[in-house]
């Protein structure tokens, strides 16, 4: 057994043990189980989506809902939950998205000097704050993670972890 072979058997062992890491979705605000998205949604036809005012709701193909912030971001305005007939989605589950938005310091483009203020002007809650003239950072107990602030980024230097 030559030596390429001998490494090639031993991490072959290792690629059939690693973890398939869960994709978490990013999901309208309305619900309580989560789980209720995988098993009720299907019998559903989408009006959660067909009534979003922003049109950030995008149905996949396994019929669930999730959130895209790349054109708009979400105004809270119930809409949704008001359409969704299986209760998935509801009024008396509003929360905040399950996100966390950040400023990646190295796209953006205040922190490399550069005047903008894209992300500040469209936050409906002014959680993006500016230290001196540059350096935005984002106010995490201001921040609903609407999601507006995503699509103005002309650099896509602010980056969305699902929670």
């Amino acid at each position: 057994m030559q030596r390429r072979e001998l490494f090639s058997f031993l991490s072959s062992s290792f690629k059939n043990e690693e973890k398939i890491e869960e994709v978490k979705v990013l999901r309208p605000p309305y619900f309580a189980n989560i789980n209720a998205f995988d098993t009720e949604c299907q019998k559903c036809d989408g009006k959660c989506a067909t009534l979003c005012q922003e049109q950030i709701i995008i149905i996949a193909q396994d019929g669930t809902p999730s959130l895209n912030f790349s054109k708009s971001g979400c105004t809270y305005c119930d809409a949704c939950a008001i359409a969704c007939e299986f209760e998935v989605l509801n009024i008396e589950d509003k929360k905040l998205i399950n996100a966390v938005i950040s400023i990646n310091q190295t796209n953006c483009l205040s922190w490399n000097a550069v005047m903008c203020f894209s992300c500040k002007d469209p936050c409906l809650e002014d959680a993006i704050d500016f230290k001196a003239m540059f350096m935005p950072d984002i106010d995490a107990s201001k921040c609903t993670a609407c999601g507006f602030c995503i699509s103005r980024c002309p650099t896509s230097a602010i980056d969305i972890k699902v929670i």
